[in-house]
């Protein structure tokens, strides 16, 4: 009896729980904060009970951070990588502003400010008179504007916050990219996520008592207003339910104006937007960690390391191969046992492992020169679709045509009708000139007389095409010359060049960079490694897709042409120079690895030159380098709040 066959893991049986683990991290620091803002709503009347976890701390806790859980859930559901792309912020408005996501954003936001806003109202001490029900006199009920008041300004704040959410396109998942390491560089790659959340923390503080100030102020004095009729009918309406209130939906005659609940209400939002913050960092550093497990990679538990590596270099879902050509670019790099297994790995179905990752790797730097190509061009026409059987006769439905005399002429018809049609036919054959002819010329000669003696010269040529257009056009450039309306409509010269290399309707950088080093970093370290020559049969392959993808790119980066609506008129694109400085450090390497044997490898003289031309990098004046924004610099070690904004 043969043996059983072994089964290969997936590769998502091994970065699934990776995530979820790192989900879990998340969720215990928003814990642990929860914790801390319920000491800041308790009773320090004693010296034990207000801290003690176990009494009403720790069921404060419980509620704030069920408050904070639809947050926790929305992000695992949304979660994406790469850049929005699209030509113009007016674009990704128009794409994402009702679709369903955006809605159970805003929805998501607002639920969990409602919750954490009567956590906080159930929290305050009964002087403070913040209980939704009150009594003025006697035994009879009512309805405590103040309670209303801060639930309202809260779930204000929930739904701008969901708002700026989607904006800032903060379900993103920042992926890292490997680069080439210098003598005496640490290793990076290995750090956690948490040491660079220290480095948050003044910098968020700061803006969740921004955002707080402005909603409560806005709420305070302009929003309040036109809601307060609104809100005040419906919690009537739920707690008619409960309690014994007055029939009458009209609110109070004066409202519950006082700074003291305006400073509550800010401390209230402070607290909730910290924690909305602390948690979006803690998600993005967390899940933006490289691929590794105890300094190991992810697919080393499994019983086939790099037939599970395989299956996730050639997932269908974006997430699953970003993260395992992430991986497989670190043992490029750093597992210098796990790579010389790659060399050795030639008994699988499909042919040697080498033989795979670089066509999986070659694929995926071909996509880009293929955009290129397709750009420009109509889309391609639909697939002609199979010879269908002959369609039968109908069946008649109809009566057979009559026996009656063809010939006959038809009855003269009498009536209005009749009489215009004779006469409209007497003057179109009648000899002479139409009425149209007739009166025509004079009508417009007296209309340009009109003109002359009505008009000056600059409005006559005001009225003419050429000068309507530029009517236009000047219009037209004062609205993009507005600082903030007109950069939603302007399509700047990075945005359509990212959108066109990186495709739609996400874009991930890291995918094609590692892709590159992984490429060039195996074929280089074959040279010592490979025991069976099977990796310098595709060198010459590779060196030739470098140097076509670079060339096309640069030339592609070049000739585009720059829009109307873009009044920067800056040619600089950080991701396509990201990409390029990739692309040229690999088949740098790959020069200087390979030159030497150019004639055993079969490269021809033109092809070593225009390699050579390729891996030529750009010099860059000393001042623009310093001018070039941080943010393009980095991809999981940069900062991710200071990403631009698509």
């Amino acid at each position: 009896m043969p043996p059983a066959a072994t089964r290969r893991a997936p590769y998502k049986d091994f970065l699934q729980p990776a995530l979820q683990r790192r989900f879990a991290s998340t969720a215990g620091l928003l814990l642990t904060i929860s914790y801390a803002e319920a000491l800041t709503l308790s009773n320090w009347g004693h010296l034990v009970w207000p801290w003690f976890p176990l009494g009403l701390p720790g069921i404060r806790t419980l509620g704030i951070f069920i408050s904070i859980l639809p947050i926790i859930i929305l992000r695992i559901a949304h979660s994406h990588i790469g850049i929005r792309t699209s030509n113009s912020p007016i674009e990704t408005l128009r794409y994402y502003a009702i679709s369903f996501a955006t809605v159970e954003t805003i929805i998501t936001f607002a639920i969990s400010a409602w919750l954490f806003s009567q956590i906080y109202l159930l929290s305050t001490p009964a002087d403070a008179n913040l209980g939704w029900i009150t009594y003025y006199s006697g035994d009879r009920a009512r309805l405590n504007e103040r309670a209303l008041f801060y639930t309202v300004n809260l779930v204000i704040l929930g739904i701008v916050q969901g708002i700026l959410h989607i904006s800032l396109d903060s379900d993103r998942m920042l992926l890292g990219t490997v680069k080439p390491r210098r003598e005496g560089e640490a290793n990076t790659q290995t750090a956690g996520g948490w040491e660079k959340l220290g480095e948050w923390i003044p910098v968020l503080i700061v803006r969740a008592g921004m955002l707080s100030i402005s909603v409560g102020l806005t709420n305070y004095i302009v929003l309040y207003h036109f809601v307060r009729s609104f809100a005040w009918g419906w919690a009537l309406s739920f707690f008619r339910l409960f309690y014994n209130l007055p029939k009458s939906n009209i609110p109070p005659s004066q409202a519950p104006w006082s700074i003291w609940m305006l400073g509550r209400s800010m401390w209230a939002g402070f607290l909730l937007c910290l924690l909305w913050y602390i948690g979006d960092i803690a998600f993005r550093l967390q899940l933006g960690r490289p691929p590794l497990k105890n300094n190991q990679p992810l697919s080393a538990e499994s019983k086939d390391p790099n037939g599970s590596l395989l299956n996730g270099l050639k997932s269908k879902k974006p997430r699953i191969a970003a993260f395992a050509m992430w991986e497989l670019a670190l043992i490029a790099r750093d597992f210098d046992v796990r790579r010389r297994s790659i060399f050795e790995d030639i008994d699988r179905k499909d042919g040697p492992l080498w033989s795979q990752i670089y066509v999986t790797c070659l694929n995926t730097i071909k996509a880009l020169e293929q955009r290129i190509d397709e750009y420009g061009k109509p889309p391609a026409p639909p697939a002609a679709q199979t010879a269908a059987a002959p369609p039968q006769p109908p069946a008649r439905i109809v009566p057979p045509p009559k026996s009656d005399n063809v010939w006959a002429p038809a009855p003269p018809q009498k009536g209005l009708g009749s009489s215009i049609g004779k006469l409209v036919r007497n003057v179109a054959t009648s000899p002479g000139k139409t009425p149209a002819e007739a009166y025509f010329p004079e009508a417009k000669k007296k209309a340009l007389e009109a003109t002359e003696h009505l008009l000056t010269k600059e409005q006559r040529e005001a009225l003419t095409p050429e000068g309507v257009n530029n009517i236009a056009r000047s219009l037209s450039y004062r609205v993009l010359s507005i600082p903030t309306v007109g950069l939603l409509f302007q399509q700047l010269f990075p945005r359509r060049l990212t959108t066109v290399v990186l495709g739609r309707p996400y874009g991930e950088l890291s995918v094609y960079t590692n892709a590159a080093y992984a490429l060039s970093r195996l074929a280089v370290c074959s040279l010592t490694e490979d025991q069976y020559g099977n990796v310098q049969r595709d060198v010459p392959a590779i060196i030739r897709t470098f140097t076509v993808v670079i060339k096309k790119l640069e030339k592609f980066r070049d000739e585009l042409p720059m829009h109307w609506t873009d009044l920067q008129k800056k040619r600089e694109c950080p991701e396509v120079d990201e990409l390029l400085d990739a692309l040229k450090d690999g088949l740098g390497e790959l020069i200087a690895a390979f030159g030497q044997y150019s004639t055993d490898l079969r490269l021809t003289r033109a092809d070593m030159r225009l390699a050579r031309e390729a891996a030529q990098k750009r010099q860059v004046e000393p001042q623009e380098e310093r001018s070039r924004p941080d943010a393009a610099k980095g991809t999981a070690e940069s900062r991710p709040e200071m990403e631009e904004l698509r």
